[in-house]
């Protein structure tokens, strides 16, 4: 079996001053799978509709404020380790960002090796508590092959399972046809009839709905209305 992992963290990066934008992306592309959006409403609706590990955040933005687009992705229960940028002795806006719930701060200008650092810091960290994404009331947990139900019960998931899931999850929005699930996870030789099966065993340990069937496409993970 195939483990499904990321060659490099994705990060989020929302800048509207394009000049350090530039730089700045251009460093963080060494390491991360970097997400440029210079406005501020663009940039609350990628920060709530995608799937990254860490995100890097100025304070000031066009369109809607950086705290507000914080405090919108800790609403919403995304767990995502967030830095945000202040401007050089603007302490209310370093407040402010930490009390909408990022986790840390770097003042600008600041120096790229300790952005980096900071960054594989929050990484590291997050990765230690283990990733959460939510499926409905449903929270999976792949770092430790786990499902939590909405009553908080563990149920635990073999190691196909736990593939399976995790790759549905990764990109909720989007199909997966039964060949892409066996190319990812499987081991070459498998008939698409082990993915229905794996997709059967977590529904029976879960909920039917955990795992929508999107008729002549495939699956994706369950939307709960």
């Amino acid at each position: 079996m195939t483990t499904v992992t990321s060659v490099r963290p994705r990060l989020l990066y929302l800048e509207d001053d394009p000049v350090i934008a530039e730089m700045t992306c251009e460093v963080l592309a060494e390491a991360y799978e970097v997400e440029h959006v210079a406005d501020g409403t663009a940039g609350r609706r990628r920060a709530l509709d995608g799937r990254f590990d860490v995100m890097l955040i100025d304070r000031r933005l066009p369109g809607v404020d950086g705290a507000e687009i914080i405090a919108a992705v800790r609403t919403a229960r995304i767990t995502t380790p967030i830095l945000v940028l202040t401007a050089l002795g603007a302490v209310a806006d370093r407040v402010e960002g930490l009390d909408a719930g990022a986790n840390d701060y770097l003042v600008k200008p600041f120096d790229f090796d300790e952005l980096l650092a900071r960054l594989r810091a929050l990484v590291r960290g997050y990765r230690a508590q283990g990733r959460r994404r939510e499926i409905g009331e449903w929270l999976f947990t792949p770092d430790v092959q786990a499902l939590y139900s909405p009553t908080g019960a563990r149920i635990a998931l073999t190691a196909t399972e736990n593939a399976v899931l995790e790759l549905l999850t990764a990109s909720p929005e989007h199909v997966f046809s039964r060949e892409e699930i066996l190319r990812t996870v499987f081991t070459e030789g498998e008939s698409p009839g082990s993915v229905d099966t794996y997709v059967y065993y977590l529904r029976r340990k879960s909920t039917p709905e955990l795992i929508e069937t999107v008729r002549g496409r495939g699956y994706r993970a369950g939307a709960f209305g």
